[in-house]
């Protein structure tokens, strides 16, 4: 989810023009990030988790049909949905509110949570969704993941959630051996263009983002673009991020420094 706000950092960057889905019409422009705001859904609400614990939720909205809206209203070009409820449970849950918020903006939706098998991908990519997040599924099926990125090209994204380097999986409730960097360059080895990459012991602290981490996943996978997530809350730190200079490091998610209004996306800009 790209709200098209740009942070700027210094003259001395080199202007990066990243390969972006035909599905996908931002453009970043020189010295800038996109900004993604999240919405998680769980029990039909829009709610945010500290560092992935399904018992530590806060709930902001009973509505994330109209939350989405919000998004939309306040500049929004690209909206980041999800599914927690589907991630925990191995399958989506809120498929019919997803699809209500599809059909309810005019930007376009990408979405993870739960997506293990085909059936599951297609159905969101049939009622709008332009982009799919899988997880738990790239790491447990690379012949699958192969064979759909080379069906729906970009519209396949992997997201790598990681604590300490190692993977997440499951919701976050089971910790593997896999390296995130060995799991990206696998992802890349199989035709993936965009890595949301979590770093799940800062998501929700406001805390601010692991910059070692960040940096460590855009040198392992310089050809795919990443989208930096945790501990994200003021421009400070998206100032940070940018300041690494990676050229792949494509943008950010916010989540609970908007909801809590630390910080408002205009400041952002």
């Amino acid at each position: 989810m790209a709200l098209c706000y740009t942070v700027s950092v210094t003259n001395t960057m080199e202007e990066k023009v990243p390969e972006l889905s035909r599905f996908l019409t931002v453009v970043i422009k020189r010295h800038s990030m996109i900004i993604f705001p999240a919405i998680d859904l769980m029990n039909n609400c829009c709610v945010r988790l500290r560092q992935g614990k399904a018992d530590n939720a806060t709930i902001y909205s009973t509505d994330p049909v109209a939350m989405a809206e919000r998004w939309e209203r306040e500049g929004g070009d690209f909206l980041h949905v999800v599914d927690l409820d589907g991630a925990f449970a191995g399958e989506p849950r809120h498929t019919a509110i997803i699809a209500d918020i599809v059909k309810k903006l005019t930007i376009p939706v990408q979405v993870g949570g739960g997506l293990r098998t085909d059936g599951h991908i297609r159905t969101l990519l049939d009622v709008g969704v332009r982009r799919v997040i899988l997880g738990t599924r790239a790491i447990s099926d690379a012949d699958a993941l192969k064979r759909l990125v080379a069906e729906f090209g970009d519209r396949i994204a992997v997201g790598i959630d990681a604590k300490d380097g190692h993977v997440q999986v499951k919701g976050w409730v089971e910790t593997t051996d896999t390296q995130a960097s060995d799991l990206a360059r696998q992802m890349e080895s199989l035709g993936v263009r965009t890595i949301i990459y979590t770093d799940t012991a800062t998501d929700g602290m406001m805390a601010g983002p692991n910059l070692t981490a960040m940096s460590a996943m855009c040198d392992a996978v310089p050809a795919v673009n990443i989208v930096a997530s945790g501990g994200i809350s003021k421009p400070d730190d998206i100032r940070a991020l940018a300041a690494l200079r990676r050229p792949n490091l494509e943008g950010v998610i916010i989540g609970r420094a908007l909801y809590e209004n630390t910080v408002s996306l205009p400041a952002l800009k």
